[in-house]
C-alpha cells in the first residue's frame, strides 16, 4: 500500500440533486484511474459506493461512501454523497472531511433543489467549488442553455474549463491546450475568459499578462487556486459517466488544479476554556500532536462501531494511543483503514489530509475530535448546521420482548445519521422518532427490520409543535409538606417574559438577602425546565422565554432540594397562565421542480394549505422551481398531491425556517383534542 504526503493528497466531495449520476460518475472515475477493472452499475447494484441494501433497493444513494484510490501517485480520496433532500445531513457531514465540493449537475433536469442548496452550503463553509454538468450525451440537452443559466443562478465567476465537442463524445479543453471547436462555444473565447478571471487575483500576474498577451498554465497554477480558495472562481466541465466522455479530463483536472491539503481553506476547530472560545486551525504537519476529525459513524449488528475520519495534524499510525473528545483513557488503534466503499484496507500509516478508519471502537461518536494530547480533550470542529429533523412517528415494537433489540438499533442508527433524532415522552409514554422527511424514516425503518430484526408499529407523523407566551407575568408558589418528622418547604416568586424567536431559554437569580439559599436555585432552575418541558397548553415544550427568580423563602430545617423543585415548577405555570399562551408551528422553505403546465395547479394548492410563493425561475427544459415556505402540518399528503398534479415529473424537498404563531382556529382544535382524554377522566 502506497504512503503519501499532505501534497499528494485530494480530498474531493461529489454532491448534487439525486438522479445527477453522481454514483455512477464515481464508478467512471475509478474505471478510468484502474482503481477497478469493470464498471459497476446502479441496476445491478454493482457499483463501489452504492453497497447498501437499502441503496440497491431504491438505487440511490442513502448514505456517504469514501472511495481512495491512486492516480499518478497521487491519493484521491472520493467522497460520493446522497442526493435525495431527506439524506441532506449525511452530505453536509461529508463536506468536513474535503478541500474541494464538486456538485454533479444533471443535463436533462438542469439546476435543482439540492444543486443550489449544495453550492450554497460549501460557500457557508468556505470550500473550494467545481460544477460538473454530467449527461452531456443525454437526449434534448440544451447545453449553451444550461451553462447561461447556471452562471445567471451561481455568478459569473462560474466558468467552462472545458467544453463537449464532437456530439457530446468528447471534451476539448479551455485552459492548458485550448485548441479545437466545441459544440456550443468558441474555445479561444472561454480561455481568455477563464485566464482574464484567474489573473484578477495576482496583480504582478495581471501586469504581465496585460503586457505579454499570454502566461503560461505553470504561471497560472497558484492564482487558479487561489482564486478558488476566496470563490473568485468556480471552474466548470462537463462529463458523461455513461459514455467516459470528459471523464479522464476530469480526473487529470482533479490532480492539476483541485488544491490539497496546505492549498484549500483550512477548516476551523474551536478551543474552548470555560465559556470562552478560541479559534484556530490545524498545521499540515506529521510531526506534530494528532488532530482528526470523525464525520461519518457506521453502525453493524455484527461488526459494531467503525468511525470514519479526516486527520488534520499529526500522524496516526497503528500504535497511536488516541483520544476521543474529553476521554481521560485513550484507545490504541490497533488497524487503520483505508476505505474503497465497504472494503477496508489495512494502511500502516496516515498524515495530513488523509481520510481513513478504525473500527470496532464502541466509544467513537459522530463529530467527535481525535487526538494523541490531553490537553486537546476541549478541541472541537467549528460546528457545523444540519438540517432540522422535522417529521415524526410514534413507534412501538410489534412483537413483545423487542424493547432492548428495539432501543440498541436506535442507538446505533443515531450514532450513524446527525439528522435523525430519537426522543422519548415521558407525558405520553411514546418513543417518537424524528427525520427530515418521510422517506427518511421508511429507510431507517426497513433497515431496523433488515439489520437488527426488529420491526414496529407506527402511528400518523407528529408535527414537532412548541409554545410560548406573548406578554409578562409573575407566578408564585409555595410549596410546603408536613408527614410527621422532617417536612418539605419552599417557597417561590418569579416573572416571565417573552424573549426574539429562536433564542430558546434564559434563567436569571435576581434574588437578594438570600431569600432563597445559592443551594437551592438550580433546584428552582430544574423545576422550570421541568415545567417548560411538559408544556402547558397541549403538551408541547415552552420556548423563548427569560425567567427571572426575584424572591422566595425556605425553612432552616424543612427546606429540600426537591421542595424547590415543585416551586419552582408550579410557580412557573402559575405564570405562563397569565402570559398569554400560544401555540407555534413549524414553518418550512419548500423547493418544487415541476413541469411549466402544472404552474397553475400548485400555486393555487400551496395558497390553500397556507403556503406562500417567494420565487419561480426556470430549472431545465419545460421544467419550473418554485420556492416557498409552508407550514409543517400542511404538507402530510404533499408527495401524492404532486405526483398527481405532475403525472410524476414533479419533486420537492423542505428545510427548516421558522417557527411561527398557530391560527386561532387551529390552536383551538389542537388544545382541545390534547385535554379532551383527561376530561373523559
Amino acid at each position: 500500500m502506497s504512503e503519501y504526503r499532505s501534497e499528494d493528497i485530494h480530498n474531493i466531495a461529489l454532491v448534487g440533486h439525486g438522479g445527477s449520476g453522481k454514483t455512477l460518475l464515481a464508478e467512471a472515475l475509478l474505471h478510468a484511474a484502474g482503481a477497478v477493472q469493470t464498471m459497476g452499475t446502479i441496476e445491478r447494484g454493482s457499483t463501489v459506493c452504492d453497497f447498501d441494501p437499502e441503496e440497491k433497493d431504491h438505487q440511490h444513494s442513502l448514505s456517504s461512501a469514501v472511495a481512495s484510490f491512486d492516480y499518478k501517485s497521487r491519493l484521491i480520496n472520493l467522497v460520493d454523497t446522497p442526493g435525495y433532500p431527506d439524506f441532506l445531513g449525511q452530505a453536509y457531514a461529508s463536506l468536513e472531511a474535503v478541500e474541494t465540493v464538486a456538485v454533479v449537475i444533471n443535463a436533462q433536469t438542469g439546476i435543482e433543489m439540492v444543486t443550489r442548496r449544495m453550492l450554497e452550503k460549501a460557500a457557508e463553509e468556505n470550500l473550494c467549488r467545481l460544477i460538473i454538468v454530467n449527461r452531456i450525451d443525454a437526449e434534448n440537452v440544451d447545453l449553451a442553455t444550461l451553462l447561461t443559466q447556471i452562471r445567471d443562478t451561481f455568478g459569473s465567476e462560474c466558468l467552462p474549463i472545458n467544453l463537449p465537442s464532437k456530439g457530446a463524445s468528447t471534451v476539448v479543453d479551455c485552459f492548458f491546450d485550448p485548441e479545437g471547436e466545441s459544440d456550443i462555444l468558441s474555445v479561444q473565447d472561454a480561455h481568455t475568459e477563464i485566464i482574464d478571471q484567474v489573473v484578477e487575483v495576482d496583480e504582478e500576474l495581471m501586469a504581465a499578462y496585460l503586457e505579454q498577451g499570454e502566461v503560461s498554465p505553470k504561471q497560472l497554477h497558484d492564482p487558479f487556486e487561489q482564486a478558488m480558495r476566496e470563490g473568485h472562481l468556480i471552474p466548470v466541465c462537463f462529463t458523461s459517466a455513461k459514455t467516459g466522455a470528459g471523464v479522464p479530463e476530469l480526473l487529470e483536472i482533479f490532480v492539476k488544479l483541485m488544491p490539497n491539503p496546505h492549498e484549500g481553506n483550512p477548516h476551523v476547530f474551536l478551543r474552548c476554556d470555560g465559556e470562552e472560545q478560541e479559534e484556530f486551525v490545524a498545521e499540515h504537519d506529521p510531526a506534530k500532536h494528532v488532530l482528526a476529525h470523525v464525520f461519518k459513524v457506521t453502525a453493524d449488528p455484527f461488526v459494531g462501531k467503525m468511525g470514519i475520519f479526516r486527520v488534520h495534524q499529526g500522524t496516526v499510525t497503528a500504535d497511536s494511543q488516541i483520544y476521543i473528545g474529553d476521554a481521560r483513557k485513550p484507545f490504541k488503534v490497533g488497524h487503520l483503514y483505508r476505505m474503497f466503499g465497504k472494503e477496508t484496507r489495512e494502511i500502516p500509516k496516515a498524515v495530513p489530509g488523509e481520510i481513513c478508519a478504525v473500527a470496532k471502537i464502541e466509544e467513537i461518536e459522530f463529530d467527535a475530535v481525535l487526538h494523541d494530547s490531553q490537553q486537546d480533550g476541549g478541541v472541537c470542529l467549528r460546528p457545523m448546521s444540519f438540517p432540522q429533523p422535522m417529521h415524526g412517528l410514534a413507534i412501538e415494537t410489534q412483537h413483545l420482548g423487542d424493547d432492548q433489540k428495539l432501543g440498541r438499533a436506535l442507538s446505533m442508527m443515531s450514532a450513524e445519521d446527525p439528522s435523525f433524532q430519537v426522543e422519548h415522552s415521558a407525558a405520553t409514554n411514546e418513543t417518537v422518532i424524528r427525520g427530515i422527511g418521510d422517506l427518511h424514516l421508511r429507510v431507517i425503518l426497513e433497515k431496523m427490520k433488515n439489520r437488527y430484526n426488529v420491526e414496529v408499529k407506527t402511528r400518523p407523523p407528529r408535527i414537532a409543535y412548541r409554545e410560548t407566551v406573548r406578554g409578562n407575568a409573575e407566578g408564585h408558589h409555595r410549596h410546603k409538606k408536613q408527614t410527621g418528622g422532617a417536612g418539605q418547604f419552599g417557597e417561590v416568586f418569579l416573572r416571565i417574559e417573552p424573549l426574539a424567536r429562536g433564542t430558546g431559554f434564559e434563567f436569571v437569580n435576581a434574588v437578594v438577602g438570600g431569600t432563597i439559599p445559592g443551594q437551592f436555585l438550580p433546584a428552582v432552575e430544574k423545576g422550570v425546565r421541568q415545567a417548560m418541558e411538559s408544556g402547558f397548553l397541549a403538551g408541547y415544550a415552552l420556548q423563548d422565554i427569560r425567567v427571572t427568580v426575584y424572591d422566595g423563602k425556605h425553612h432552616s430545617v424543612d427546606s429540600k432540594e426537591v421542595a424547590f423543585v415543585s416551586a419552582g415548577k408550579k410557580a412557573f405555570r402559575d405564570a405562563v397562565s397569565k402570559a398569554k399562551p400560544v401555540l407555534l408551528e413549524p414553518v418550512v422553505k419548500i423547493d418544487i421542480v415541476a413541469p411549466e403546465a402544472s404552474m397553475g395547479d400548485i400555486t393555487g394548492d400551496l395558497s390553500g394549505r397556507r403556503g406562500r410563493i417567494s420565487s419561480t425561475d426556470a430549472a431545465g427544459t419545460g421544467m419550473l422551481h418554485i420556492s416557498g415556505e409552508i407550514p409543517l402540518a400542511e404538507i402530510s399528503d404533499y408527495q401524492s398531491f404532486l405526483k398527481s398534479a405532475t403525472g410524476g415529473q414533479g419533486s420537492y424537498g423542505v428545510e427548516f425556517s421558522h417557527y411561527q404563531d398557530v391560527p386561532a382556529n387551529i390552536q383551538k382544535a389542537i388544545v382541545e383534542e390534547y385535554q379532551a382524554p383527561s376530561e373523559e377522566d
